[in-house]
């Protein structure tokens, strides 16, 4: 089933109290306080918060896509519970990894769905992380240092991880070394660190709000909501919304 002709996507914010679930409440039901970057297409029809029964709460808004936003861990068993309810998952919460979405995927094409795992929704990173794949063939020797503020409860970030995974997928011969910081007054950065001889390459991407993330949010909302199975990356829904 594609929802790719519909009028608009009725969505759910699964975390709905949370810093990245209250931006996307507010980027969904009022799209000009959120700097113009909303879009009347999506329809906000749920928020599920911590107490609320996740399914009951789909089934009753008759949802399209819900966007996960929870704690980091909790993105398999919700995306699960979103597919067995018949809706599309977006997940956006940390610690959900390629076997788990290979779970989400398999399940979501048994029952003709789709949706997308997204480590993280910013377009800076995922040009970050292309920069990144064409560097490291020829500067080798490179670790990755992410810096959040204290209150972020994962270490390394899923970001960061994310970012290795791919560096392996595409051929680093080891594993890359992570480095966290947590500290008060940091935001979101991540710096890729490139060594060679006589030189060093510093790839950095610096988040300073919550708006970073509003266009890929969007994106891949969309995306999900036409996807058949379940991808993983920001990329895929860039990449639809570049060629759509």
């Amino acid at each position: 089933m594609s929802l790719a002709s519909a009028d608009s996507v009725r969505v759910a914010v699964i975390g709905a109290d949370g810093r990245m679930g209250r931006y996307t409440r507010e980027l969904l039901s009022s799209p000009e306080s959120a700097g113009g970057q909303g879009d009347r297409r999506l329809e906000l029809v749920c928020e599920v918060r911590r107490a609320d029964d996740l399914r009951q709460a789909l089934e009753q808004a008759q949802v399209d896509v819900a966007i996960d936003l929870t704690s980091a861990g909790l993105g398999l068993e919700h995306g699960m519970s979103m597919l067995e309810c018949g809706v599309r998952p977006l997940i956006g919460t940390s610690g959900i990894d390629k076997a788990q979405t290979e779970r989400l995927d398999e399940r979501a094409r048994e029952l003709d769905l789709g949706g997308l795992v997204v480590p993280n929704f910013s377009l800076g990173v995922w040009l970050q992380q292309q920069l990144v794949l064409q560097a490291a063939p020829h500067l080798p020797a490179l670790e990755i240092l992410e810096e959040h503020h204290e209150s972020k409860r994962d270490a390394p970030s899923g970001t960061a991880i994310d970012t290795a995974e791919q560096l392996a997928s595409a051929g680093h011969g080891r594993s890359v070394p992570i480095h966290s910081i947590r500290l008060p007054g940091l935001y979101s950065n991540q710096t890729v660190v490139f060594g060679g001889m006589g030189e060093v390459l510093r790839i950095t991407h610096e988040a300073y709000g919550l708006e970073a993330f509003g266009p890929g949010i969007r994106a891949g909302l969309f995306y999900a909501a036409q996807a058949e199975g379940v991808a993983r990356g920001i990329g895929h829904a860039f990449d639809l919304q570049a060629h759509g």
